[in-house]
């Protein structure tokens, strides 16, 4: 099939991302949130990164007109999916949150449009079992910050067929991205790793092995990777964090039980980037400090 018009489903930082990404493709891109504050916010993040890749040279002044083009926003999910070929749900990661969303956008959706969501934990059949098209539904798992990150999985359910899964790769690779296909198990690949290094920072952190900054610094120089775990924490939510790591822990045992520290911090509110204030403290023109 030739997907054209791509609803995205939640505006908050992974769904406008994956919108921005969307519409600069050139394609049909239209956010749906109930919130008209998110919405907003995601205005403003398009228009900054937009600006942004323009003063980096990652993107023309032509593409970042595209974004505005092809970008719409709306509150009303019913009438955004009758129009639509290809869904891609990115709200909270919270079983009946996503459920009320694929059964709104079952009842309402063309019979041929291909439904997919960006969880990074929870089943695609389990999901996929939410609507009536389980051989078009698949898991689409993008990475933060969405516009920089290569990859996404492509996580496949029970019953996904082969036709979703050329249609997911077509999108993805206009979108620039590469793909990994990944069968389902709890975690996937990326989530059951990211999420042990994550917990495990925070265990350093708990037992004073090294202040926050020296063990990202650590891991980013001694170990390549482009961010520390705890920053990166930060920047997806603590909260976050903790329901992956608790749903890891029900479904793959004790090597995923949560350090104590994070839900402390998710207790007190520091979910990172996102309010102000995680595992570094933000509130000074958004630049790392000392917690």
């Amino acid at each position: 099939m030739t997907v054209q018009h791509i609803t995205v489903v939640g505006a908050g930082v992974m769904g406008r991302g994956i919108a921005y990404v969307s519409a600069l493709a050139g394609y049909t891109t239209t956010l749906v949130d109930t919130s008209q504050v998110q919405l907003d916010a995601a205005l403003h993040f398009m228009n900054k990164t937009s600006q942004k890749g323009v003063s980096l040279g990652k993107i023309t002044a032509e593409q970042k007109g595209r974004v505005k083009e092809n970008i719409s926003f709306s509150s009303q999910l019913e009438e955004v999916v009758s129009k639509t070929d290809f869904l891609i749900e990115a709200v909270p990661e919270k079983r009946s949150i996503k459920q009320h969303v694929l059964e709104v956008a079952e009842k309402y959706a063309p019979s041929e449009a291909i439904f997919t969501s960006n969880t990074s934990t929870i089943s695609p059949t389990e999901l996929a079992s939410y609507t009536k098209r389980p051989e078009k539904f698949a898991v689409m798992h993008f990475f933060n910050p969405v516009h920089l990150m290569q990859l996404i999985e492509i996580v496949k359910g029970l019953e996904t067929g082969q036709e979703a899964i050329a249609a997911i790769k077509e999108v993805a690779s206009g979108m620039g991205k590469d793909t990994v296909e990944v069968n389902e198990f709890p975690g996937f690949v990326t989530s059951r790793i990211s999420a042990l290094v994550g917990n495990e920072a925070f265990h350093m952190l708990q037992e004073g092995v090294a202040s926050a900054e020296h063990i990202d610094k650590a891991i980013k120089l001694g170990l390549n990777y482009p961010m520390g775990p705890l920053e990166l924490g930060d920047l997806v939510g603590l909260d976050t964090r903790l329901n992956n790591l608790k749903y890891l822990h029900e479904t793959l045992g004790e090597k995923y039980r949560p350090a104590p520290l994070l839900e402390q911090y998710v207790k007190a509110g520091r979910l990172g980037r996102k309010t102000g204030r995680g595992v570094y403290d933000y509130t000074n023109e958004e630049e790392l400090i000392k917690k």
